[in-house]
């Protein structure tokens, strides 16, 4: 069995707390399409696709709605922390719901490879896409594919998606009590 979520699966549940204070389940997000993404503080890819990805959610919000998840353990790297979360939410203004998963279950439960790593379902809330946003989203690059514009623009169109799957491009999860470089031996890319 693969690590990460399967085409086809259904959104796994949860109940995390929230940077705006709030605490979200997958049900509560009512719109479409629901994208979740693995993401943290302090990852360069992050950091260097961010207002990518703010681009996307501005212009498929009245479709979709964003869920960012930090699974990050705050003991590998402590700008992970949720306080540091409510932090970066306050600066950036981000327009996605920014959930702290602590245990590290949501991320084990979906197989989160890297950070960011996506992950699209339908309005059935199977999963239809996942991987990377674009190609290149470490700081300091312009990426030249949008995998996630184009998934989201297909979905809007009625379109089955042509590239289900891609392989996240980003620093692993930080998981706690491994060394950072670390992931689970079943891990393994897409494709």
């Amino acid at each position: 069995m693969a690590f990460t979520m399967e085409i086809g699966s259904e959104v796994i549940d949860f109940v995390l707390p929230a940077t705006d204070g709030g605490t979200y389940s997958p049900a509560d997000f009512k719109k479409d399409f629901l994208v979740i993404f693995f993401t943290c503080n302090h990852c360069p890819y992050v950091i260097g696709s961010d207002e990518s990805t703010r681009k996307t959610a501005e212009q498929f919000a009245d479709i979709a709605d964003f869920v960012g998840i930090n699974s990050n353990s705050v003991n590998t790297y402590a700008e992970d922390s949720f306080d540091h979360m409510v932090v970066r939410m306050e600066e950036h203004k981000f327009p996605w719901t920014y959930l702290h998963d602590q245990s590290q279950d949501v991320a084990l439960a979906y197989g989160a490879l890297r950070t960011p790593h996506f992950y699209v379902f339908d309005k059935d809330r199977k999963l239809v896409y996942t991987g990377r946003a674009v190609d290149k989203p470490r700081v300091g690059q312009t990426p030249s594919i949008f995998d996630l514009d184009r998934t989201l623009t297909e979905l809007k169109e009625g379109k089955p998606v042509s590239i289900p799957e891609t392989n996240p491009i980003g620093c692993n999860v930080k998981w706690d009590g491994k060394d950072h470089h670390w992931m689970p031996p079943e891990a393994c890319d897409l494709v």
